[in-house]
Parts: C-alpha cells; sequence; structure tokens
C-alpha cells in the first residue's frame, strides 16, 4: 500500500508540474504588439469617473475617449480614499502612496525615485490646477513644448466628490481646459495628435488629506474607479498584466505604459505593467459598466447573500436543538436547507453574467441573480438519486460549491470582477485567480464532498484514489499561472490532501512524512513559479513576479510584509478576531469529540470512520494556509463557514433521552 500511495502521489505531483506548463501557454489577453509612439502628452486629474464623459456636458472629454482606448482605473493608495498627491507620486514612482508616510513592511522605497528621468526626453510639467486660469500663454508653451520633443505633464483641476454643488462647473472647467489643449495641437480629431494619456489619479482632492480616513459615508461616495484613456489603442478596452481584466488598469500601470513607450527600464520591482488594448464592442460601456458594478457591489452583497442564508440558519437551528433534530421530517427539513445554504458563495462569483448594476433598484436585482441560481443548484442537490442517502445532498452541495469556484478561475476569472465574494477592483487587492478566501471555500468544500463520499466508497485504495486525484485537481486549478494564479494554496493543499491519503489508506503519518509532504508543496509551486518566470513580463502573475523578488534579494522584505499583514488583520479587525477565536476552539472541538462529549459527532466517527481523517486534513490545511497567506483570517473564515454549514446537516440524529435515575422505578419494600 505504501508503494502505491507514493507512486499515486508522483504521478499526482507530476500531472500538477505538466499541466501547470501546458497552462503557461494561455491565449493571449491583449494586443501583442507594442504601440510606435512614445507618450508625449500626460492629463492629470483627479475625481473624473466614468459616468461623468458624455456628448452634451463633456464633448472634449468624450471625443478624446472616442479616439481613445478606455478603462477604468484603480486608483487604491494607503489611506481609505486616494488622494491627489499621493496620485502624482504614484504616476512618477510606480508605488502607491506617498513614500515618506509608508510603512518599513511596505516595500516602498524610500526616500521616492522619480522613474521618469529613465525616459530619454526632456520633461515639462504645467499646473493648470492652481488658483486662477491659465494665462492666455499656457497653452502655445504645452504645444511648444510637445513640438520640441518633450514628455509633457499636465496637471488639470480635480472634480470635487458626487455631492459637492460645485461638481458641475469643474467638470465643465476641466471639459475646457482638455479642449484647449486638444485645440493648440491641432485638435482631437487631428490625424498629428501625439500620443496622449489622460488618467485620473484619485477618488479625490481633499483641502485636508487626513479628512479621508473617516469611514463610512464619505469615503463610500468618493471611493470609486477613475478614467483612463490611451490614444494609442483607439476604440479598444484597456487592460494590464496587472489586472488581466478587459477594461481594468491600476494607476501603477501608468509609468511602465510611460517608460515602455521610450524602451526605459524602470529603477527596481514596480508592481504596475504597461496598458494594451483587448478588441471589444464598446470599450466606453465596458468601463462604465465595471464602475458601476465596482461602487455597488459592496452594498448589494449583503442583502443579496444574506436573505438566501436565512434558510441555512433556520435548517441549523433545526439540526442543532434536540428536540426538533429528532422528528425525522423536521430534520429533513431543516438538513435541505443546510446543505443548499452556501450555494450563494457559489452562484455570486457568475453574477456579472446578468447586468445587475444597470437595474433601478440593484440591490433587489442582484438578489433576485442570488435566488435565481440558487434554487436552480437546489433543484439539482436534492431532487437527484444522492437524496436517499442521509449525506448525499450535502456531497453533492459541497461539490458544486468547490467546481464553481474552480471552474471559474480555470475559465480565466472572466465573471468574478466586481462579483459578490469575487474580485473588487476598487479594493485593488486581486483581480484575477483564487483569492483566500475562495482558496478557503475550494479547500473546505473539497473536504466536505469526500467526507460524505467516504460513506459509499469504503475500501482504502478507493479512498486514496479519489483523495489523490480530487486534491490534484484543486492543486493544479488553484496554482496554474492562467487559473488561480495562487502561491499560497499550493502549500497547504499538497499537505492537507497527502495527509488524509496517508490516514484513509491505513498508514500511520509520521514526521518525516509531514516534512515530505510541506517540501513536496514548496517545490511544486517553486517549479511553476519558474516556469511563469520565463514567460515575458507582461504575461507573469503573482508567481513568476515572486521569482523576480527571489533574485532581487527582497524575499526576507517580502516574507515579513506578509507575515504583518496577516499580523495586522487578525489583530485590526475585532471581527476577525473573534473569528480566528471560534476556529481554534472548533478545531479542538471536532479532533476531540469523545472527551468533550459531543456524542453525535462521535456517533458520526463510529458509523463513518473516515470523517475523523478528513476532519484532521481539515485542521491541518487550514491553519497552512493561514499561516503561509497574507490574509490567513478571510481563508479560516471562509473554510468556517462552510462546515458551520455543512457540518450539521451530516450529523446523526441526536439519541432519545434516557430515563434519569430519580424516575427509575424502585424495588418493592417490605
Amino acid at each position: 500500500m505504501l508503494q502505491d500511495l507514493f507512486a499515486l502521489a508522483r504521478r499526482a505531483l507530476l500531472a500538477v508540474l505538466l499541466l501547470g506548463a501546458l497552462m503557461l501557454v494561455a491565449t493571449p489577453f491583449a494586443s501583442a504588439d507594442d504601440p510606435d509612439d512614445p507618450v508625449r502628452l500626460v492629463v492629470v486629474t483627479a475625481g473624473l469617473t466614468w459616468e461623468d464623459i458624455d456628448p452634451e456636458t463633456t464633448p472634449h472629454l468624450q471625443c478624446l475617449a472616442d479616439r481613445s482606448g478606455a478603462g477604468a482605473m484603480n486608483t487604491t493608495s494607503t489611506s481609505v480614499v486616494s488622494t491627489k498627491r499621493q496620485g502624482l507620486e504614484t504616476l512618477h514612482t510606480g508605488y502607491r502612496g506617498l513614500a515618506e508616510e509608508a510603512p518599513r513592511t511596505s516595500g516602498i522605497p524610500t526616500p521616492a525615485t522619480d522613474q521618469w528621468e529613465q525616459v530619454d526626453a526632456e520633461v515639462s510639467t504645467f499646473e493648470l490646477d492652481g488658483p486662477g486660469s491659465p494665462s492666455e500663454s499656457t497653452y502655445p508653451e504645452i504645444a511648444d513644448a510637445l513640438e520640441a520633443g518633450d514628455l509633457v505633464q499636465v496637471t488639470a483641476a480635480s472634480v470635487p466628490r458626487a455631492d459637492d454643488p460645485a461638481r458641475a462647473q469643474a467638470l465643465t472647467s476641466l471639459d475646457a481646459t482638455v479642449g484647449a489643449i486638444l485645440d493648440e495641437i491641432g485638435g482631437c480629431d487631428a490625424v498629428t495628435l501625439p500620443r496622449t494619456l489622460l488618467v485620473s489619479v484619485a477618488a479625490t482632492d481633499p483641502e485636508h488629506p487626513e479628512s479621508v480616513e473617516q469611514p463610512g459615508a464619505v469615503a463610500s461616495r468618493t471611493a470609486g474607479l477613475q478614467v483612463a484613456l490611451d490614444t494609442a489603442f483607439p476604440g479598444q478596452a484597456l487592460t494590464s498584466g496587472a489586472t488581466k481584466q478587459n477594461g481594468v488598469v491600476v494607476l501603477t500601470d501608468v509609468l511602465p505604459t510611460i517608460l515602455a513607450s521610450y524602451d526605459a527600464s524602470t529603477d527596481g520591482l514596480i508592481p504596475g505593467q504597461p496598458f494594451r488594448g483587448t478588441e471589444h464592442a464598446d470599450p466606453h460601456q465596458l468601463a462604465l459598466d465595471r464602475s458601476q458594478a465596482a461602487e455597488q457591489v459592496d452594498a448589494a452583497t449583503v442583502p443579496a447573500l444574506g436573505s438566501w442564508f436565512v434558510l441555512g440558519v433556520i435548517g441549523i437551528v433545526i439540526l442543532l436543538v434536540p428536540p426538533l433534530a429528532r422528528r425525522p421530517r423536521l430534520a429533513a427539513v431543516g438538513r435541505a436547507l443546510a446543505a443548499i445554504a452556501p450555494l450563494p458563495l457559489a452562484v455570486g462569483l457568475f453574477a456579472s453574467l446578468v447586468p445587475w448594476w444597470r437595474a433601478e433598484h440593484p440591490t433587489l436585482a442582484l438578489t433576485g441573480v442570488i435566488w435565481a441560481g440558487s434554487a436552480l443548484l437546489s433543484v439539482l442537490v436534492l431532487a437527484g438519486p444522492w437524496r436517499r442517502h442521509r449525506l448525499g445532498p450535502v456531497g453533492v452541495s459541497a461539490a458544486l460549491v468547490a467546481l464553481l469556484i474552480l471552474g471559474e478561475s480555470a475559465t480565466g476569472s472572466r465573471f468574478q470582477l466586481s462579483s459578490p465574494l469575487g474580485a473588487q477592483p476598487i479594493s485593488g487587492g486581486r483581480f484575477y485567480g483564487l483569492s483566500n478566501h475562495l482558496f478557503g471555500m475550494v479547500l473546505a468544500a473539497s473536504l466536505m464532498a469526500l467526507l460524505c463520499l467516504f460513506a459509499v466508497v469504503r475500501t482504502p485504495r478507493a479512498r486514496t484514489v479519489w483523495t489523490v486525484v480530487v486534491g490534484a485537481l484543486v492543486a493544479i486549478v488553484c496554482v496554474a499561472p492562467s487559473m488561480g494564479a495562487d502561491f499560497g494554496s499550493m502549500l497547504a493543499t499538497i499537505p492537507a490532501f497527502g495527509l488524509l491519503a496517508l490516514l484513509v489508506s491505513g498508514i500511520r503519518p509520521r514526521l518525516w512524512h509531514v516534512l515530505a509532504l510541506g517540501v513536496g508543496g514548496a517545490v511544486a509551486v517553486l517549479g511553476i513559479s519558474f516556469l511563469d518566470w520565463l514567460r515575458p513580463a507582461e504575461e507573469r502573475t503573482h508567481l513568476g513576479r515572486f521569482i523576480d523578488e527571489l533574485l532581487s534579494g527582497e524575499l526576507v522584505s517580502v516574507v515579513v510584509r506578509k507575515l504583518a499583514q496577516n499580523v495586522a488583520m487578525t489583530t485590526g479587525y475585532p471581527a476577525l478576531a473573534v473569528v480566528i477565536l471560534c476556529a481554534v476552539i472548533a478545531s479542538v472541538a471536532i479532533l476531540m469529540p469523545s472527551r468533550l462529549r459531543w456524542r453525535r459527532l462521535a456517533a458520526l466517527d463510529a458509523e463513518h470512520p473516515a470523517s475523523y481523517s478528513v476532519r484532521v486534513a481539515l485542521v491541518a490545511g487550514a491553519w497552512i494556509g493561514y499561516a503561509v497567506n497574507d490574509t490567513g483570517p478571510v481563508l479560516i473564515a471562509a473554510m468556517l463557514g462552510i462546515w458551520l454549514c455543512h457540518l450539521p446537516a451530516v450529523l446523526p440524529a441526536p439519541a432519545e433521552p434516557g430515563p434519569s435515575p430519580d424516575s427509575a422505578p424502585r424495588a418493592p419494600t417490605d
């Protein structure tokens, strides 16, 4: 059996590496050829969104948009809402925020370095956002600088936030400024118009930047995706290697775009990648859709998902209250409700298939999409032949959650952007692949599906094969650069499923087994990261960029930064701290059911002994995942949520209470 297990493990690892290598040949997501013209003019503003651009109120901006590539741009920085001062520094350094205010663990070089000095051209700057109107000579001076071959930056006035009465006038003024610049160099429609970027570098430009640190309504009204235009890609949607999403770019992409157009190299490893163009029928509508969905999804997510979760709460209460759980028909209802409770987590990733954000009431529209998709999956879960087995519906539901999340990543993460629990372009943490909370759901759901499967698959060999197959599938999708592109997931997946394979095969795990699984995970992810690193820089993912950091001697700072983020998230958010505490207690409780007198869980182990092995793998995978990821608390929270719904549904019915000693009949006395 040991030799068979090692043979399976070797084959699974080989499959991971081979398929990972094949998946490096991803379909091109953008135009392959770089524009011939260097960037000559960069117009900078703040607070400009795609909702502001229309032919009537901003005709000059609309004209420029019509002849440019269009993208919704993330401008997140070191504060809750990005400011223009931060954005202007990012424009020149390539790093988010202000270097002088960045924490030591942020990875931002201090003092700030102006990377525009790498350009083989004179740099001319014109400030048009000060008090008063530009002088009559300003616009001819801009034209003269462009004629002389300079790289010209024009800082125009900012647009106040939406609730400011001066916003309409500011938009008109900004449009007039852009129109005056374009008219001076031949007009918006001129064939000889130099390559021009127009970028809104921040969500706001407050008089006192610290005022945007206040949480709540002000932040939600001012934070949003901004406008990015590049005349090198007319009629196309902008994207970049940093986002790999059509119609979305990042402010840190602007500097690489400028440098690449002059064949200049960056000083250090900046996070951005040059703009690219992708064909799209209506790039302006796409950018507007991206912006509106990103702005509305947070507020709509809780009602949309929470309304369905109420059903799960009802089911869990029924199953955990002994008098209710002893009633067969009522318990069947509780198991059904608990089984379908997590389905919206997977359905939400595909919500963008329906443009719910365009509805008059977006929250109701999103709720309808979630309920429709979840109801459809519920029929599949509850109506199939597996419904005759107590663990059947739960196993199918868990498998659906895992497969749908993996499937969304395997197809290039084309649906999750601005969907509930998907990648959120406003926060800008990740735009593609598997985020840590999604990996937590996949790991938890996969292990629950195996637990239910082991109730009918009873031979050690079959259980081992199923464990290796499922583990290999999860590992491949999670780590493949064209799919999940998640570095930390491999470090948790191979130990978790490898440990489970040992346990269900009948082999008692030894310390060297555990060490070998950990080394195997590290070797696999480093191998695939190296293959990703071999691709062109703009096509690399987080995996290949880790090799860049390793070769540049930044490994220690990267590890320290991620550990600091993990600790800060755990200690800085009381709700997550409570979740972690509950997870610690739950991890101990599910591994000690007899000692803690959790009779129903002990009865499950007596009925299906493999369930204990699954829980051991679950606890190991959860805490390894917590340790190796920078947002470990959300991974733990996701796993806890899946099992909180499904575990009560697989427990046997509580035993009938026996007679108490006081109520037992007494022997007759003389």
